[in-house]
């Protein structure tokens, strides 16, 4: 157990020197000046750490189930089994929340060490007890395989799936053996909470070489199988308080891009077994040199079982394989094709090679011959990646140089001071390519992905003008524009339409596109939308704008009460779509393209690219462009020269904004307003004046989950309404799913206690 401990501790500290060093050689946040927030670190998993840190802390508008910041009011739970359940993200709080990205940094590392400590955990537990060092090395190169390196580490989430293979295969070994029946299901729990998504792929890589060790042992059971389904499913439904909102959050969420799957090019995938190689379409199956070598060695063992041998090898090929093949590739991501990276299981495939390597060293090293033989097959597959453009001199060099160290490593005198010296070569391999690996996908995510600057002082200026003037629930304060990234405020506080996840609801985007909102991200990443109808509409008295915070007194209160009537049905234009949910014309239609003088300009131009004027007013650049952007509607300025007409990058829609008319429905609509408005963490509650008829309106999106007192809620243009009755308004929020969650978590829960009487009373299942 001490030599355990000490191979553990030795792959963490190999993984982590590894990941710090190629980010300081790249010169990469927080070494170094150059960004290391691109795509979805920087406009999801940053902010929503944020946004923890606030939840822990007690400062966040809404808590576990319900999130009053982002969307105009959005469902929080099934965002957070997605982005923060892992038993890791809770030490944001140990941080300045100006430090967020160095604590995401700070877990990122952690995890990688980690998962580098569960392998060489399971290596020892499956293998000989004298090659200690080994252990470590493979554990390390495991959690430094190319898919941790060049993506779990901007998509800190994946990572515990890193950690999840390890301990699943442990599992794996306990329902071989007949034991642990209580840890067994926890141990699955943790890990699918901690990350369902890579969970799922993890368990089925455990699946995998679960049945190899039964073939290999002659203990292959039906019964043994059913215990280990039994396990999975046990821990699964322990999990399931979460696991259930999060799947009808994505059934609920605004349909993503739907893609069809094309397998990679060989030579291509050949390049990736390689160090110092970066592609976003193939797999990312780079290990250290070590690994292939010692599991091709294991092919040409003598001493190694021949059924060993070929059951190992059939693995690989067979995991390797299933990659290419649409079914399967379907099969390993739930059965829907990704939009991004399309090899996000090729950890697992890292794995399964490091436990080939590992069963070969079970054998001690290799012989001349055997060694040979894995150097000829890490040679042949480099040879077919030499049509890949993908592969660089320094991929070429570094796998060579790693070959001659790792196998003159092998082929040294096993004892004394040449014990050390091929620790110290194979070690060098694995931190060299390892760091080198590092640093080029670093370079190479900055030059190829969205790049975004780390937390400053113009974010804290930001921050703490938009926290001066956060008057919630009486009005929102929106985070405003330009945008810092995709959920400013979770980033940087307030309650705006800003909102980026993959459980974006349907009837958000839709809702916000009607009134002329704009997105990115195929209408998941939903945009600030900077305009005084919708501002008035949805209670925004206070806004960024133009570098610092705008208020206004044109808005109206949370909750309020519209004439008996049908709801509006919105239409083509976004502006009688605001008209119809404000219940008045406000705006004008231009006169021979121009609007009045004293008028507000606005232009609805979905689809333009470039930029906008109106006379001496600042240019206002769009970016549209279905399905994958929409341009929001957006002011040009004030009309004060009689006839002039706007320079337009394209076709589009203009709209001139009376705000006298504006002042007036406002002020209509705040006669017929809630009196009083509680805001809780998960739902509201409002008194309305007595005698009211007709409809009660939240200004938040009627996402599914809401349910009112006395009412059914039902939707009007898009926002939560109930009948207005009895002088009072009382609404909460439960995300769908979370009952059946309970229900099954509770079943599971049971179940694991039975188990536990069965093991106390000595008749634990065999």
């Amino acid at each position: 157990m001490p030599k355990t401990k000490h191979s553990c501790l030795l792959a963490a500290v190999l993984a982590a020197v590894a990941v710090c060093g190629g980010d300081a050689v790249a010169r990469v946040f927080p070494f170094g000046p150059r960004r290391r927030a691109v795509n979805d670190l920087a406009n999801q998993f940053v902010p929503f750490h944020a946004h923890l840190w606030d939840l822990l802390r007690g400062r966040a508008d809404g808590g576990l189930l319900l999130d009053w910041g982002a969307g105009w009011g959005t469902s929080f739970l099934p965002d957070y089994g997605t982005y923060l359940s892992s038993p890791f993200a809770p030490l944001v709080a140990l941080f300045p929340r100006g430090d967020i990205e160095y604590a995401v940094y700070g877990i990122t590392v952690l995890k990688t060490a980690l998962a580098a400590a569960a392998m060489t955990f399971l290596l020892r537990r499956l293998g000989p007890a004298g090659v200690w060092w080994w252990a470590s090395v493979l554990g390390a190169s495991y959690s430094l395989c190319g898919w941790s390196l060049a993506e779990g580490t901007y998509n800190p989430m994946w990572l515990d799936g890193l950690i999840a293979f390890p301990l699943l295969c442990l599992v794996g070994e306990w329902v071989r053996e007949g034991r642990r029946p209580l840890l067994g299901p926890l141990v699955v729990a943790v890990c699918w909470l901690a990350n369902f998504y890579t969970a799922y792929m993890a368990t089925l890589g455990a699946a995998l070489v679960l049945l190899v060790r039964l073939a290999l042992t002659d203990s292959f059971r039906w019964r043994t199988l059913l215990r280990a389904a039994g396990t999975t499913a046990l821990g699964i439904g322990l999990a399931a308080p979460v696991l259930v909102p999060v799947f009808l959050g994505s059934r609920h969420a605004y349909p993503g891009v739907v893609r069809d799957f094309a397998p990679a090019a060989g030579p291509d995938v050949l390049a990736r077994l390689l160090p110092v190689t970066y592609s976003f379409a193939t797999p990312a199956a780079f290990v250290c040199t070590a690994v292939p070598l010692l599991a091709g060695a294991l092919l040409f063992r003598r001493d190694a079982p021949g059924r060993e041998r070929w059951l190992w090898g059939g693995l690989c090929a067979a995991v390797a394989l299933s990659m290419q093949w649409t079914p399967t590739h379907l099969l390993w991501h739930v059965f829907a094709t990704p939009n991004g990276s399309p090899y996000r299981q090729t950890f697992v495939l890292s794995g399964v090679l490091v436990l080939a390597a590992w069963t070969g060293l079970a054998h001690g090293l290799p012989d001349r011959r055997s060694l040979l033989g894995g150097a000829a097959v890490v040679l042949a597959l480099t040879a077919g990646a030499l049509p890949s453009d993908l592969l660089t001199p320094w991929a070429l060099l570094l796998a060579g140089a790693g070959l001659a160290a790792v196998a003159g490593a092998l082929l040294l005198p096993r004892r004394g001071r040449y014990g050390l010296l091929a620790a110290l070569l194979v070690t060098g391999t694995l931190l060299g390519q390892a760091a080198a690996t590092t640093a080029y996908a670093d370079r190479e995510r900055l030059a190829r992905l969205d790049d975004y600057p780390p937390w400053g002082a113009e974010h804290e200026r930001r921050a703490a003008a938009l926290a001066a003037a956060d008057g919630w629930p009486a009005y929102r304060t929106d985070s405003g524009l330009p945008r810092v990234a995709g959920n400013d405020p979770l980033l940087l506080g307030g309650q705006g339409a800003a909102y980026y996840s993959s459980h974006t609801p349907k009837v958000l985007t839709e809702t916000l596109a009607a009134l002329g909102g704009g997105w990115t991200s195929r209408g998941r990443n939903l945009l600030s939308l900077d305009n005084p109808v919708t501002d008035a509409l949805f209670g925004v008295g206070a806004r960024w704008r133009d570098g610092e915070v705008v208020r206004t007194d044109a808005y109206l209160p949370l909750v309020t009460v519209r004439p008996p009537g049908p709801p509006p049905v919105y239409g083509p234009s976004p502006f009688r779509n605001q008209e119809l949910l404000l219940g008045a014309r406000v705006y004008e239609a231009p006169h021979a393209g121009a609007c009045p003088v004293g008028t507000e300009v606005f232009l609805w131009s979905p689809d333009a690219t470039g930029t906008a004027r109106l006379g001496g007013n600042a240019p206002v650049h769009l970016l549209g462009g279905a399905p994958k952007r929409r341009a929001a509607l957006t002011s040009l300025g004030v009309q004060r020269v009689p006839g002039l007409k706007p320079v337009l990058p394209g076709a589009g829609e203009l709209g001139c904004l009376d705000h006298t008319r504006l002042d007036a429905a406002v002020k209509t609509l705040h006669a017929r307003a809630a009196t009083s408005i509680e805001v809780t963490a998960s739902g509201v509650r409002a008194a309305l004046p007595q005698g009211t008829t007709g409809t009660a309106v939240v200004a938040t999106p009627h996402i599914a989950g809401w349910h009112c007192e006395g009412a059914a809620p039902v939707p009007y243009g898009g926002l939560l309404a109930v009948p207005a009755r009895d002088g009072a308004l009382s609404c909460a929020f439960r995300p769908p799913g979370l009952r059946a969650g309970l229900a099954a978590g509770t079943a599971a829960l049971l179940l694991l206690g039975l188990v536990l009487l069965r093991v106390r009373s000595g008749r634990s299942p065999r």
